[in-house]
């Protein structure tokens, strides 16, 4: 295993705009069927990645995203921000992708739910196709919860596809 790394000598150097776009979120069983999340978002490439060998990569990211969470009658703003790791082979469409992202929202109680407080962590692990040099279609699975910071920690699991150009 090599680690890569691109010198830094400025913004535009350590930070490279990797792709930017839509996504939904829905959970259809139990409790919080009626929850739902929507956001727009951007990712950032690292310049740290890893040649596994046999042409593959393991990429590091920084992701934001903001946007609304809630069910039917209540939402709350919500924003994250928080690195992940993409795993890819070249010349294949498909990459496997997983993070944690600390998360903000505008409030933690809901009709169903009480998160405990605002603070929460958003992880997630899914599949991204590029549809073309810039289309990229990913389904993820996401669990939000506050890490037991609070006395309520419910949680909430999401099934997220999203759209997103590739620059």
């Amino acid at each position: 295993m090599m680690l890569l790394m691109t010198p830094c000598f400025g913004f535009g150097q350590f930070f490279h705009l990797e792709s930017a776009g839509v996504r939904f979120g829905f959970d259809p069983s139990g409790a919080a069927r009626n929850f739902y999340q929507g956001e727009v978002f951007a990712q950032w490439d690292l310049p740290w990645s890893w040649d596994l060998g046999s042409s593959w990569t393991l990429q590091s990211k920084l992701e934001a995203s903001a946007g609304c969470v809630g069910e039917s009658g209540s939402e709350a703003g919500i924003a994250t921000f928080g690195p992940s790791l993409l795993l890819g082979r070249l010349n294949l469409p498909i990459s496997l992708e997983g993070g944690v992202n600390p998360t903000l929202m505008t409030r933690s109680r809901f009709d169903s739910k009480d998160f405990g407080i605002p603070f929460q962590f958003t992880s997630h692990i899914g599949l991204n196709y590029d549809v073309s040099s810039r289309i990229r279609v990913s389904y993820r699975f996401q669990h939000m919860s506050n890490a037991s910071l609070s006395s309520h920690n419910p949680g909430l699991n999401l099934h997220v596809l999203g759209l997103s150009y590739l620059f």
